[in-house]
């Protein structure tokens, strides 16, 4: 199967997940709700689209503080989670010219972003 990679678009109440692999290849889209259950939800979305949690990489935006409970947690189950300064994704997607904003473009925006970094982030 090789890396996956999550990007995660964080929102108050409801968030929108989207893992691609090594090629760029959708393996799924995901909303799921910020909280015990979403977060579940997530995770199991990954476990079935992955060869284990060390074969994957999670990121999200700095969001105030609704990132931090769903960081902690894909933290703690092993993942590499990493949280990325909005504007670098702001200005990763004026490369891609897409004029739509919508909450599952943006979690795709940021696993792009994520696979196109892969060396580089931390």
């Amino acid at each position: 199967m090789g890396k996956l990679y999550v990007g995660i678009d964080i929102s108050k109440d409801r968030s929108s997940a989207k893992g691609i692999d090594d090629h760029g290849k959708s393996r799924f889209e995901i909303s799921f709700d910020m909280d015990g259950t979403g977060f579940a939800e997530l995770l199991k979305a990954i476990e079935a689209n992955s060869e284990g949690h060390e074969n994957v990489t999670a990121a999200m935006e700095s969001t105030a503080c609704y990132h931090i409970n769903l960081y902690s947690f894909l933290s703690a189950k092993g993942i590499e989670t990493v949280v990325t300064n909005p504007l670098l994704i702001a200005n990763f997607a004026k490369l891609s010219l897409r004029k739509t904003k919508t909450d599952k473009k943006d979690a795709s925006t940021i696993a792009q972003f994520i696979l196109a970094h892969r060396d580089s982030i931390t």
